[in-house]
């Protein structure tokens, strides 16, 4: 049997992560149960832990997953009119429509100066390697060719380089493997844009920003990839999508 404060710890533990998809800090599990010191919550955890109500994931910070539940504790939940539920969907972005150029991309580096494009001119972008349209993949910052654009997809001031996506996570906002991504560089984003995100310093990944409260929910446009919640200060925006480049 648990003691009630081990349930009462699991319950709060099981609250969070079906709120906001991430488990709560030691710290916010100290305050909950208030008690003096996180050497209790430490003990409390491992002591679930063993019973097998909860399991920790080696090598990942905050990892935690609640297995089973006791039965007195589901029909409290359930009585309580599941006040674990997912928090409503939320109202969906305006589609975003890629401006495609059509065509082989150039793999070398093309002449110095710039190239009349219609009405326009070109400017050459460095393409800074692969992100990831699907699972995170870990970032990369090694300039692995240049690639030539109009100089009107670039959207206003500020620096831009390119991405080759890789996955098929935003395939519903029109965005497919293997195509190039032109990225303005910006530290903040807007709800609905569709960013470079840099997750815990080291992954990479081409996904829908939504802030909910302290969390940033990273949406996928493709149903078969779930949405992934995280802490704010361990998410990082590297830039916005202002454009698309296409190989046929």
């Amino acid at each position: 049997m648990l003691t009630r404060k081990q349930i009462e710890l699991l319950e709060f533990i099981y609250v969070r992560l079906e709120r906001d998809g991430v488990p709560p800090s030691f710290d916010e599990m100290k305050e909950a149960l208030d008690l003096r010191s996180k050497s209790g919550i430490h003990r409390l955890v491992t002591a679930l832990e063993e019973r097998g109500f909860i399991e920790r994931m080696a090598h990942r910070a905050r990892a935690m997953a609640v297995v089973k539940l006791p039965e007195s504790l589901e029909r409290k939940l359930k009585a309580k009119g599941a006040e674990a539920a997912a928090e409503a969907k939320p109202e969906p972005a305006p589609a975003f429509t890629p401006r495609v150029i059509t065509g082989d991309r150039p793999m070398a580096r093309p002449p110095r100066g710039a190239m009349p494009i219609e009405s326009g001119f070109s400017i050459e972008l460095p393409v800074m390697g692969r992100i990831a349209a699907g699972v995170p993949i870990e970032a990369i910052q090694q300039i692995s060719h240049h690639v030539t654009v109009p100089s009107t997809m670039l959207a206003g001031t500020g620096e831009h380089y390119a991405l080759e996506v890789k996955g098929d996570s935003m395939i519903e906002a029109g965005i497919n493997d293997g195509d190039i991504v032109v990225i303005r560089e910006q530290s903040g984003a807007e709800n609905g844009d569709i960013v470079v995100a840099l997750v815990e310093d080291h992954e990479a990944t081409l996904k829908r920003f939504r802030r909910k409260g302290n969390m940033i929910a990273l949406e996928a446009a493709n149903p078969a990839y779930e949405t992934r919640m995280f802490p704010d200060h361990l998410v990082k925006v590297q830039g916005k999508l202002v454009g698309l480049i296409r190989s046929y």
